[in-house]
């Protein structure tokens, strides 16, 4: 794996962040206080390195792979499959549809690993690895080149992607398990905390669900690096997000992450390079008990809690009029006659240069990063 991580730079700005800080406080001078609003704002400031973020051409990019895992029964029989959901998606018959079509949301589904097929639509992207992962309780869910093939896919997804916003979901039958397993083994957390919904799920379900997880656990019980570890466990949804994660962060754009494979996705990109983390903001569609104890791995919690338990992406929508919301904090709020700068003076306007020339497939002038 060839990776240069210091295309990815750390927000961390303490002149910025400091004259952030200060312009927020004038703001609410004579506005008052906005409460959680401001620390996003700073966030945003920071991540685009500047006095006046702003966004253009925001997208929701859902994610669409089958496991092999499903094979064991560990979704509710009621449950729609992955290729009936993508196309409910597609057709605007679902709340997340409609929503991402108000709020400005560039919608795209891509098929990672659909098992059946989907009709064409303009806003389906193929870049199937295969029809659905192998079953990780059996052997490795995809091969390792597979993982690398996906992960460079959504790499070169992510650098076509038109303006400075991605907000990341994942579907598919056993999504949510094949993330958990990810997840439970690359920072060491119990897999039950991540799989229990709540205090109301079927503990037949349960069990038979902790069953097969941890036979899936024990049979790769030596994997501890990232990539392996995506391999081991799946899906292809989760790798392709991770090569979009990479690129939006290595070019200071913002991530909405929203899910529990979005959560995987960001775990094994921050164990690649560890400044993706400061890129993202978390998002929540369901109230999944498992999601809490993923968000207290990275130390956050959702951006906006709503009680819902939709389609994820859903979270990300709704949550994204606060995102923009902060900005104009910021960038809209006039300052008198004077529109002010866009960086502190200590720092002129020279900050840091975009990555605009970056190609993932290292065709560019730029250093690939993976």
């Amino acid at each position: 794996m060839s990776l240069n991580r210091s295309l990815i730079s750390p927000t961390s700005n303490p002149v910025l962040e400091r004259a952030l800080i200060e312009k927020l406080q004038r703001r609410c001078e004579a506005a008052g206080s906005l409460g959680e609003l401001e620390p996003v704002s700073v966030r945003l400031g920071l991540m685009q390195n500047t006095l006046k973020p702003r966004f253009r051409d925001p997208q929701l990019v859902v994610f669409a792979a089958d496991h092999g895992l499903a094979v064991e029964g560990i979704q509710a029989p009621q449950a729609l499959q992955t290729h009936e959901l993508v196309r409910q998606l597609l057709t605007g018959r679902l709340p997340v549809s409609v929503f991402a079509r108000i709020q400005g949301l560039e919608t795209t589904v891509v098929d990672c690993g659909l098992a059946n097929p989907v009709a064409p639509h303009e806003r389906l992207m193929a870049r199937k690895i295969a029809h659905g992962t192998r079953n990780a309780r059996v052997g490795p869910a995809m091969a390792l080149e597979q993982a690398h093939a996906a992960i460079r896919a959504g790499m070169e997804i992510g650098d076509g992607l038109r303006g400075n916003m991605v907000a990341c979901a994942g579907v598919g039958v056993g999504s949510h398990e094949a993330a958990a397993l990810v997840l439970s083994r690359l920072t060491q957390s119990p897999l039950r905390d991540l799989l229990i919904s709540g205090p109301q799920m079927d503990p037949d379900m349960l069990a038979r669900m902790m069953v097969v997880l941890l036979s899936a656990h024990g049979r790769h019980r030596d994997i501890i690096d990232p990539v392996e570890t995506l391999a081991a466990f799946g899906g292809f949804e989760t790798a392709v997000m991770v090569g979009v994660m990479l690129v939006a962060a290595s070019k200071r754009h913002l991530i909405m992450v929203d899910g529990m494979a979005a959560c995987a996705a960001m775990m094994v990109a921050s164990q690649i390079a560890a400044a993706v983390t400061d890129y993202c903001v978390f998002c929540r569609s369901q109230t999944h008990r498992g999601l809490d104890q993923a968000f207290n791995l990275f130390s956050a919690s959702a951006l906006l809690e709503l009680g819902m338990d939709s389609i994820d992406g859903t979270g990300a929508c709704v949550s994204w009029p606060l995102v923009r919301s902060a900005a104009a904090l910021l960038a809209e709020v006039a300052d008198g006659d004077d529109p002010g700068p866009s960086q502190p003076h200590s720092l002129g306007d020279s900050g840091m240069g975009s990555l605009s020339g970056f190609h993932p497939t290292g065709h560019g002038r730029q250093t690939t990063l993976y």
